[in-house]
């Protein structure tokens, strides 16, 4: 199973495999607080990618769009997500306030399609 959680809301141990997948670490987050498993920064949108959106609810299709081309290229990474999902429940973290407009929502859309 995959979920999406903001790494700003308290874990859970239904959380399972907590996975930050932003590029950037949370503002005013530190290491413990946040309680990951792992930060695959590798796996969000590039840099490029992440400033054409902004958060522009109007760009969010041409964002996965664009996203979902990016990560056809990172297949190790995508093979090393639904791997850990088949153990056992995954809780991608995101530090954007818009949860349904995140790359961690975008991300799961991806890997549910892919199983």
């Amino acid at each position: 199973m995959i979920k999406t959680k903001r790494v700003y809301d308290a874990p859970q141990k239904n959380d399972g495999y907590r996975l930050l997948v932003d590029r950037l670490w949370p503002r005013g987050m530190s290491k413990g607080e946040a309680q990951l498993d792992e930060w695959m920064k590798d796996v969000a949108p590039s840099e490029e990618l992440r400033r054409f959106y902004g958060h522009d609810i109007s760009r969010w299709d041409e964002f996965r769009k664009r996203y979902f081309e990016e990560l056809s290229d990172k297949e190790e990474l995508i093979k090393a997500i639904m791997e850990k999902s088949s153990q056992g429940t995954v809780t991608l973290l995101f530090a954007a306030k818009d949860s349904e407009h995140s790359n961690a929502a975008a991300l799961k859309e991806y890997l549910e399609n892919k199983l």
